[in-house]
């Protein structure tokens, strides 16, 4: 896909990975809609994004709420006229061990990182058919969908049913040249790793879970999804970011 005139949905774009994605899209000669709940980050980040091109914007939408995920489509298309490509890549993490965790935080977790990519490959998929000429659904996973972390159980859920979301969804949808993928990254390099977040002990720890022997960069795993928002030839897959860390 030649991205340069497409429109793309960054949810979760007003920050970290979604920020660093946006950013690609728009150096790619893109339109993009960044969405996030907090309007005073998101019309910041718009703002900052505007230096790199005019055709960005923010949408205020809660990803746990289906209709809060229509009105993002409808406006995206209204404002730009198309939409080719969706990143579902809104998402929260809550900890607590599976004889912890509220049922509340469960769901909290689950509406979000599962529910929300559920509603974003929806709505964006009935666009996408609509207009004719298919386009790329691409949701941010994590290697915690394929691996197990005993602190995160609701998060794990959340991102294993992405990744199966995914593969129903890319099947479904081949016939209309709508590709759907995941990229799945291992840490990422934000301000939830940082060493004012975790303290020094267990941010070593888990910088030597990854055999590079680093976090990834935020742009590493915009990287990633730039290219399957362009390969025509990739659907139904899960692309791995993680510095080695699923290969041990």
């Amino acid at each position: 896909m030649e991205l340069k005139g497409k429109t793309a949905i960054v949810t979760g774009g007003t920050s970290g990975i979604g920020l660093s994605t946006a950013q690609a899209f728009l150096e790619k000669g893109a339109k993009v809609v960044i969405a996030g709940r907090n309007v005073q980050r998101g019309e910041k980040a718009a703002a900052d994004l505007s230096k790199i091109s005019s055709d960005v914007a923010f949408f205020q939408a809660d990803t746990s709420d289906e209709e809060s995920v229509k009105k993002l489509v409808d406006f995206a298309v209204e404002r730009f006229g198309s939409l080719d490509v969706m990143v579902n890549n809104a998402g929260i993490g809550i900890h607590g061990t599976v004889d912890q965790l509220s049922a509340e935080d469960w769901n909290t977790v689950i509406a979000i990182n599962l529910n929300g990519v559920f509603y974003g490959t929806k709505y964006a998929a009935i666009q996408m058919k609509k207009q004719g000429h298919g386009g790329a659904i691409i949701s941010t996973s994590s290697i915690e969908g394929v691996i197990g972390d005993p602190i995160i159980p609701s998060y794990c859920a959340a991102k294993g049913g992405v990744n199966q979301l995914t593969k129903s969804s890319a099947l479904s949808l081949a016939k209309d040249g709508i590709r759907v993928n995941t990229v799945n990254p291992g840490y990422v390099d934000t301000p939830l790793v940082s060493l004012e977040a975790l303290g020094q002990e267990l941010r070593d720890a888990l910088i030597a879970m990854h055999p590079l022997g680093r976090f990834a960069k935020p742009e590493e795993i915009a990287h990633a999804i730039i290219f399957l928002a362009e390969n025509d030839f990739v659907t139904g897959t899960h692309l791995v970011v993680d510095g080695g860390y699923t290969a041990q």
